[in-house]
């Protein structure tokens, strides 16, 4: 019965941090990217930045961070792999969301600085698309497999649920039927 509260209050917990259009996520991660970005920009030329209408201005090119730019759907995917894990306890659930999502920030920072940096060469709009559509998802599948090394996890996010459930409904099924069976034994008798 314990395993199935957890998975109940696991799952509830991914649908309330995917309510708002992943505004928890957005919340959280805008004003760290956007500053951490402006700062390490900051490292390579002159920055002015205008948090408040999400603005860098470097090296006199303004680059704008638009929602995608902070990549809360790919921190909301991470949220969703560890979360919809059996079996861990609260410390190592929570060592392997702040693990994951460190290092999303950092790389996501650093593909903002590329980004910046290359803003006025001729090659910009092709490596924009090439983060946009293909390298972002190489990012969280190689922070995914990361993250799964380091922490030596052995569960498969929800398969693993599903595969106890399966199970469950099986043994209640088996019980079912072998109770049925006494039951007709003892009436004979």
């Amino acid at each position: 019965m314990k395993k199935v509260l957890s998975l109940i209050v696991r799952y509830f917990l991914i649908l309330l941090a995917g309510l708002g259009n992943l505004t928890l996520f957005y919340r959280v991660f805008t004003p760290i990217t956007f500053y951490l970005s402006s700062f390490t920009l900051s490292l390579f030329g002159e920055v002015v930045n205008f948090y408040a209408i999400g603005i860098i201005l470097f090296n006199q090119t303004s680059i704008e961070l638009i929602e995608a730019c902070i990549a809360g759907s790919a921190y909301y995917l991470l949220f969703i792999l560890v979360i919809s894990m059996p079996n861990l306890k609260l410390l190592k659930r929570v060592s392997i969301l702040l693990f994951s999502f460190a290092l999303l920030l950092v790389v996501n920072v650093i593909r903002i600085v590329l980004m910046g940096l290359i803003s006025e060469t001729p090659y910009f709009e092709s490596v924009h698309m090439l983060f946009w559509y293909f390298v972002s998802i190489l990012f969280v599948v190689g922070i995914w497999f990361l993250t799964v090394k380091v922490f030596s996890i052995k569960e498969i996010p929800v398969y693993s649920d599903l595969k106890y459930l399966i199970e469950q409904t099986k043994h209640s099924k088996r019980k079912s039927k072998y109770n049925n069976s006494c039951n007709k034994h003892t009436k004979r008798n």
